[in-house]
């Protein structure tokens, strides 16, 4: 009897631990080559209800920095140097074959008093779902009209914008939440072909470091342009239920900063999900590579993804008119490879088929430097459209909340 029950004992013990086995969580990947075990990475949005496609953007934007960087242009898919409007054409892809990885546009037209009269709004909203399609990643800023003096985005002359807008009941805060409303219905109405929403990085008052916009820093004090940020990011997604934009903040550094430079007027690391850097350095490469180290030390410190939001130089040549031969290899690729940076956005090419001037920023057919733009292309840490993951498909080992 005793012998039987030891027996029972020991058939279920072994049963118990069988059971406890396979219910057990599974343990976290290893590393391929070292067969060290992977620790899971945590990540946290400003929007607690964010939709899982923007977590999934949010945890791919961490992921791919660590071993590349994006490249972007601002309005790419709605014209070119040479063109306007037609489907499926990009000054970029003219050039190399492929579309950049990041498309940039501008949401003021769809939100300010220009709304009604926008030419280009529905070609806006056809791009973003197009680059959508192909699983490009999404970013927007917006050169909001002045909601006080009926300016454009860069009247600073009045100093009290920002008061009007957060003083409760004011006529610009009722003119400026009306603009939030028509960007909030845009967004909740921006979808991809499954009929899911599109995620949007979003990044208002670009460029607060400098004085030349009704929200820069010699038109608001730092409370107020804390208080307007806090403003907009919480009604839209709280007051609108707006849950697929992740936001980037996106101060301009033109010249070596350090790591608090990119910390003026921070409105708490609650309020935002993505540190970005406008950067028109020119071919100052020394202050543009310690800018990027920066960036990338803060980006890891904070466990937010980076990345340079606009940059370029005009016409893409030096104050004498002689192209800058090797400015993609030597000015971008050279300066990026090493940095954990997200994306590289240049800014736009404008539509000017009889070349009256030189305001473009990327190759285009023709253009001088469509040789250096290849071998740039060419560079495994730089990304275009064809070298992407699945952007929109959460990666292992990375939670975000």
């Amino acid at each position: 009897m005793k012998m039987k029950t030891r027996m029972n004992w020991l058939i279920l013990l072994l049963f118990t631990i069988i059971s406890c086995s396979e219910e057990s969580p599974e343990v976290n990947e290893t590393d391929g080559e070292t067969g060290e075990e992977i620790e899971d990475t945590t990540l946290s949005l400003v929007d607690s209800k964010a939709t899982e496609d923007t977590k999934a953007l949010y945890a791919n934007l961490w992921e791919v920095q660590q071993s590349g960087t994006m490249f972007g242009h601002h309005d790419d898919l709605i014209y070119g140097r040479n063109w306007y409007t037609e489907n499926g054409r990009s000054d970029i892809k003219d050039v190399v074959g492929d579309y950049p990885a990041v498309f940039s546009v501008d949401v003021a037209e769809i939100m300010d008093d220009r709304s009604n009269g926008s030419d280009l709004n529905d070609d806006r909203i056809r791009t973003i779902k197009e680059a959508r399609s192909r699983g490009e990643v999404i970013i927007a800023n917006m050169h909001l009209n002045n909601p006080l003096t009926g300016g454009d985005s860069w009247d600073n002359s009045s100093n009290i914008v920002a008061k009007e807008i957060l003083t409760d009941g004011s006529t610009t805060q009722v003119k400026y939440v009306g603009w939030l409303d028509k960007l909030a219905e845009f967004a909740n109405n921006l979808k991809d072909s499954n009929g899911e929403l599109i995620p949007i990085i979003f990044r208002p008052f670009h460029e607060h470091t400098q004085t030349w916009s009704w929200w820069g820093r010699s038109a608001t004090t730092q409370t107020e342009f804390v208080q307007l940020w806090k403003f907009t990011i919480d009604y839209l997604k709280d007051s609108k239920d707006v849950h697929n934009f992740i936001y980037a903040i996106s101060p301009q550094l033109d010249q070596a900063g350090s790591k608090d430079s990119f910390l003026f007027r921070w409105p708490g690391d609650d309020y935002v999900d993505f540190i970005g850097m406008d950067s028109y350095h020119g071919t100052n490469t020394s202050a543009f590579s310690t800018n990027l180290r920066n960036l990338t030390l803060l980006s890891q410190e904070k466990m937010m993804p980076c990345g340079v939001t606009e940059t370029g130089v005009e016409g893409i040549r030096y104050a004498d008119g002689t192209p800058i031969d090797d400015y993609w290899t030597n000015e971008i690729g050279i300066p990026l490879a090493g940095k954990e940076i997200s994306m590289i956005v240049l800014w736009r090419n404008k539509y000017d088929p009889d070349q009256n001037g030189h305001h473009y920023f990327a190759p285009f057919e023709g253009e001088a430097t469509t040789e250096n733009f290849v071998d740039f292309y060419e560079m495994s840490h730089i990304l275009f459209s064809n070298d992407l993951p699945n952007m929109y498909g959460m990666p292992n080992n990375i939670k975000v909340e």
